[in-house]
């Protein structure tokens, strides 16, 4: 009986502790700040060897306030990101650019993520196609 008693308590202290705030400037949120104005995966079909490929995510601001993106992480070194460090006012439009550098031969799917302030979850892109 102390046993369930000790699982309750500390399930509840638990649940309790991930409910409180961060502190100020400091809560985080799971619902998304922006809207992808493309799909989340792009397809650059077939590319030729050693030409890298590019394509710019467009993405709208959602949140009422300005939005940073904190960081874009590749899944490779094959994968480069490059992003404007300004802040996006809302309602407006920022994009983010991924250069594919198709060095290897054959079928390539490769994932992004991309951290904004302030929310927890990163957004996930993808890129893929054929290298010839």
């Amino acid at each position: 009986m102390k046993a369930h008693l000790f699982l309750l308590s500390f399930f509840s202290l638990s649940l309790l502790a991930f409910s409180l705030p961060l502190g100020p400037g400091r809560q985080f949120s799971t619902a998304s700040k922006v809207e992808w104005l493309s799909e989340d995966t792009h397809d650059f079909g077939d590319i030729p060897q050693k030409k890298p490929a590019r394509y710019d995510f467009r993405f709208r601001n959602i949140s009422g306030e300005p939005l940073v993106i904190d960081n874009v992480r590749p899944s490779c070194g094959c994968t480069v990101p490059n992003w404007d460090a300004a802040a996006v006012a809302p309602d407006s439009i920022g994009a983010i650019s991924i250069e594919y550098d198709a060095r290897d031969l054959g079928y390539f799917n490769k994932k992004v993520k991309v951290y904004f302030h302030g929310q927890r979850k990163a957004e996930v892109l993808y890129i893929e196609g054929w290298v010839e």
